[in-house]
């Protein structure tokens, strides 16, 4: 590659940078003064800063903007506010560095598949270098959601196996002649120890609820939101229990003989997949080492005798 073209791309690539840094500059001080005047008009401009999260700096919120409209490509049907929400990220400060991880991770990927392209030897094809170049901008776009969506997934998980407790916990507190809201309460009171995913979820539920949203729909939401099925079919009962009135333990006590029967049957799953993955490994690795064992002295004896016959 000759010194010209090398300068040039050099060059392309600042006035591109420059070009970046002042559109995203531009984005953010729209966006924040946006911000500053939604705050004005709702009120809340004078409002503690323990009810606000801390304002991200500048680099962050310049990243956030760019991920944001990248975002906007790839995001189908509010994917990945659902998927924030279900990883636990509501704050303002974990969107902010979500986001600036989207508009981030491709402009250092794409940036390296740059210097791999200036840099490479003559050996490398221009095939391979596109192949690369492509490898970086799907990685670079993708990456980000493919975390996102693995951190929910684990913190589904989580939620998942909190039910049953919650369950319990629940009937005994429901016993104990609470409502449904009184109930909530003392569980995010008492029992965040106990369920901490879930304590965090009905803490927020019971914010809701002081606020003066319907029970009914907060724990409809609260269920949507997370698409846990064994938290939705729970949430559920305790929904048609405050609508209709009626016993609330045995409902509970039928879902969770329900989620248990599901569960050995996951657990029978497992166990078959498990067992057949071990005869895999037997066959491969065991059979072979019992058939030396076995076989193995008379195979000697069998090729001595021939030696000795010629």
């Amino acid at each position: 590659m000759s010194p010209l073209i090398f300068s040039a791309l050099i060059a392309g690539a600042i006035l591109t940078g420059a070009i970046a840094i002042v559109m995203m500059v531009a984005i953010a001080r729209r966006q924040t003064a946006s911000g500053r005047m939604q705050r004005r008009l709702s009120g809340s401009a004078g409002m503690g800063a323990e009810f606000e999260d801390a304002q991200p700096s500048l680099l962050v919120q310049l990243l956030a903007a760019l991920g944001r409209a990248l975002d906007k490509g790839l995001d189908e049907g509010g994917e990945t506010a659902r998927l924030l929400i279900q990883a636990g990220w509501r704050s303002q400060r974990a969107r902010a560095l979500y986001y600036s991880l989207q508009g981030l991770t491709p402009i250092l990927l794409i940036g390296g598949a740059v210097l791999v392209w200036v840099f490479a030897p003559d050996s490398v094809s221009t095939l391979e270098q596109l192949a690369i170049a492509f490898g970086a901008v799907a990685l670079g776009l993708l990456g980000p959601r493919w975390v996102l969506r693995s951190t929910a997934e684990k913190r589904r998980a989580r939620i998942k196996g909190e039910v049953p407790l919650f369950i319990h916990v629940l009937s005994l507190l429901f016993e104990a002649g609470l409502s449904t809201r009184q109930a909530l309460s003392s569980l995010v009171r008492e029992g965040s120890g106990v369920l901490p995913v879930l304590g965090e979820e009905m803490e927020i539920a019971t914010r809701q609820l002081d606020a003066g949203g319907d029970t009914d729909e907060v724990l409809k939401s609260l269920g949507q939101h997370l698409e846990v099925p064994e938290l939705i079919s729970v949430l559920s009962v305790i929904r048609q229990v405050e609508r209709y009135g009626g016993e609330v333990r045995e409902p509970l006590m039928e879902a969770l003989e329900v989620l248990e029967e599901r569960r050995s049957l996951e657990l029978r799953e497992r166990v078959n997949l498990l067992s057949g993955r071990m005869t895999v490994v037997m066959v491969g690795f065991f059979f072979p080492a019992l058939m030396v064992f076995v076989a193995g002295p008379a195979f000697v004896s069998i090729i001595k005798a021939l030696g000795d016959v010629n």
